[in-house]
This record gives C-alpha cells, structure tokens and sequence, in this order.
C-alpha cells in the first residue's frame, strides 16, 4: 500500500516546486495523460524503486495569495488526519515567519512524522541561515533547492526513514475491490448502508494496520467483493467536512487501493470542478469507474430527454474516456442501486479481459488499411501486427509499426475508440503503445 506525502507550509515557500521536483523523477516516464486535468496537487513519485503518493496542500487553495492563518491551519490539521508524513517547507531567504511558527506548534503537538525542510538554500552560504529554524522545535532543518534539486535526495532517504512498515491489510481471496468516492454530502455514506443494510454480519471488518480497516468484506445478493472504506464513513473527528477539497485528499488512499471505483455524483447539483478532481484521480491511478447520479428521486422531470441531456453532459465532461456505466439511482429509496454493485462487478471482469491477436488483428488491421496514421513529412507509418499484453493491470495492446514514435494522440485514441466499438471494455481504461516492430 503506497505511503502518502503532504507537504504543508505558508504560501510561496516552493510548495509547488518541490511538488514538481519530487514527482517529475516520474513524469519522465509516464506522459501526462492527455485531456485529464493539470491539477499538480497530487503525484505519484518513486525514490529507489519505491512508489509512493505526494500531495501538495497548497495547491487545493483557491487564491492562495491571502491565505490566512486559519486556511494553513485546516490544511496542516487534514494533512496530519490523512498523510503518513509531512513535509513542512520554510523559506530560507525569507526566514521564519509567525505563521510558520503556528504550523510549528501544530506539528509539535501532534506526534505526526514530519521533517522540516529549509527551501531555496541555492548557495552554501544561505545553510547557515537555516539555524534559526531550530527554534521550531522540529529537529534539523534539512536544506534543499527544489529549484536546483540540491539536497533532495538526503531529504527523499530521510523521508523513507519516517515511513510506517505496514503490514499490508490481509486480504484472502482475489476479490474486486470497491471504492465508492464523490464530494461531501453526494450519498456516499446512504449508499453503503443502503448496501449493508441492518445485517451488520454480512460485513466483516478485516483488521489493518492502518487506523482502521480499510477494506469492509461484503457478501450478499451472490456478489463478493470488498468495500474500501473512504475513511470518511467511520472517521471520528471531522474537520470542517464542508471544506470541498479536503474530500479529494479523503478520496486519494481509497482510490490508491481499490480496483473498481464508484463515483457519485449528486443529480439536483450536476458534474462540477470538485468531481472533476476526484475523477482525474481516478483517471491518474488507472481504475476501473462507474458513475452513479444519486438523488434522483428529487429530480422532477424523469423523462428519457432529461436522462440524456443528462448524459450527455456529463460524457462531455469526461471526455474522451466516455465508455463509462452511467446510472441513476436513489440510495434513499433505494431505487436501482444493485445495478451499481453488479456495473461494478462487470468493469471489474472487464479489466481482466483477454482478446486474442488473432481476434485482434482481424478485426483492427483492416480499420486501420481504411484510416491509415497521417503522414508525417512525408513518411508512411504502417501498422503491421497487434496483441494485448498478459499480465497487466488494465487492458495493454501493442501496435507494432516502423515509426513508432510518429504515432501521435489523436490516432492511438482513434485506434482506442475501434477497440470499444468491437470488444467490451466499459468503464475500464486501457493502454495502446506503439513499438517497433
């Protein structure tokens, strides 16, 4: 199970560049998705062949020029409740501040795992600046440049210290796991119990390391899978629900850890920015998806032309990854809201899919005859064989063909769109890479 950074800090101490610096490593690797959202709030970063989760609070804040105290205080205050380790960034050339001395006394009081770093420490005469930050009381300030990555690495081999060996959370049998995530007060928690129902036995808690279990074991109605729990269904303590972007970090372990993810989206408000996030989480980590409309029941015209317009706006949201389950459900009365668990059963076998190259081939190769790549500078690229590859998380097919890299987005999505048309892959994404043949 991954470990989650969150790096805390008043504005413009390079929260965002040492964001960048620790979770580009990656994005050399994976291309930015196309068409999913830019938000640098959240990463994936790896240090010594280790995976782990960054989070950027600051990014979640809306004109973060005139943050006040109390803003930095809720952002501090979610990190402890949600991170494993938190990156506390000071500005070296600014030296301390008040507020970084309230985030001091929150650290303190916590007990959370945290180290201090001391950024913009460009040249080695500012180190020795770094000692008035001692008087924080948070043990040494590590020095870094996330502008220059100097000391990033020291930071990265101290950070990995911090990180709780967790036993990973015991799971038998390979079953589908479920999470259900949406905004604040979309029906997450309606829907689970709508799910459970009274009989309580049905749900057997699997006890793990973290907090509290993360997966729920659900069996009824001849469907098994587990729940993952989005932390927010048994959370003591809530800090400031209403704060929106507090529910995407809520979303992000639950998301981390399940197969199938159910989005909910509340029908009376329609698909905004902060589902827009939450998707783009879901889009980031590669999970299967199924997207529920609750409260319907208060939706006054049900005709077919208000379903569709419905639809069809929020296919225009997600696009292009549109071959998604829909379905619209009230988990108050209940109405409809088994399709969901048996959608999400269904993209979870989806995911599993295997098409064989002779199917494969069949079917695209003359597609692609018809609608051949563009020609670029005058060179012809010819696709001239394709196979899914075994063994991966989501459907992988290669396009072997002599110009691989000439291949650009806007085919391989045409060659994603044949795929759909002729198998079904509803709800799950899947890969194309071109290679050389």
């Amino acid at each position: 199970m991954g470990n989650i950074v969150a790096i805390v800090g008043r504005p413009n101490v390079g929260k965002s560049t040492l964001f960048n610096r620790l979770t580009q490593t990656r994005q050399a690797i994976v291309n930015e998705e196309a068409g999913t959202t830019r938000d640098r709030q959240y990463g994936k970063a790896e240090w010594s062949g280790k995976e782990y989760s960054v989070i950027d609070t600051g990014g979640w804040v809306v004109n973060s020029e005139d943050v006040f105290e109390e803003e930095i205080n809720k952002q501090v205050k979610i990190a402890i409740e949600e991170a494993d380790v938190i990156l506390f960034a000071v500005d070296i050339q600014v030296g301390m501040t008040d507020l970084d001395q309230n985030v001091a006394n929150i650290l303190r009081r916590s007990n959370k795992p945290h180290l201090l770093v001391a950024n913009k420490a460009d040249n080695f005469q500012s180190h020795a600046d770094a000692a008035e930050f001692y008087s924080l009381g948070l043990g040494d300030p590590i020095c870094i440049s996330s502008i220059n990555g100097s000391g990033t690495g020291d930071l990265l081999d101290k950070l990995f210290e911090l990180f709780p060996d967790r036993a990973e959370d015991v799971i038998e049998e390979e079953l589908p796991r479920i999470a259900i995530v949406g905004r604040p007060n979309v029906g997450k928690s309606s829907l689970i119990n709508a799910f459970i129902g009274e009989e309580r036995n049905i749900v057997t808690d699997i006890a793990g390391t973290t907090r509290d279990s993360i997966y729920t074991k659900y069996n009824k109605f001849g469907l098994n899978f587990y729940l993952v729990d989005t932390a927010g269904i048994r959370k003591k303590g809530k800090v400031n629900e209403d704060l929106e972007y507090f529910s995407v970090i809520r979303s992000i372990r639950a998301i981390e850890n399940a197969d199938v993810c159910v989005l909910m989206i509340d029908a009376t408000r329609g698909i905004e920015g902060q589902d827009m996030n939450i998707f783009s989480l879901i889009q980031k980590n590669r999970k299967g998806l199924v997207i529920v409309v609750n409260k319907w029941d208060l939706v006054e015209n049900k005709e077919q032309k208000v379903v569709k317009t419905f639809e069809n706006a929020i296919k225009e949201r997600i696009a292009p990854f549109t071959d998604v389950p829909l379905i619209f459900t009230s988990a108050l009365t209940k109405q409809r809201i088994f399709k969901i668990l048996e959608a999400a059963k269904e993209v979870y076998e989806v995911r599993k899919s295997k098409i064989t190259t002779h199917q494969l081939n069949e079917v695209l190769l003359p597609l692609i005859e018809n609608t051949p790549p563009p020609m670029i500078k005058g060179k012809v690229v010819k696709i001239k064989y394709i196979t899914q590859l075994p063994h991966t998380q989501i459907p992988s097919f290669v396009f072997f063909c002599n110009l691989p890299q000439w291949v650009k987005e806007p085919y391989k999505r045409f060659l994603e769109n044949r795929i759909r048309e002729n198998w079904n892959l509803k709800g799950t994404p899947i890969n194309i890479f071109m290679r050389e043949k």
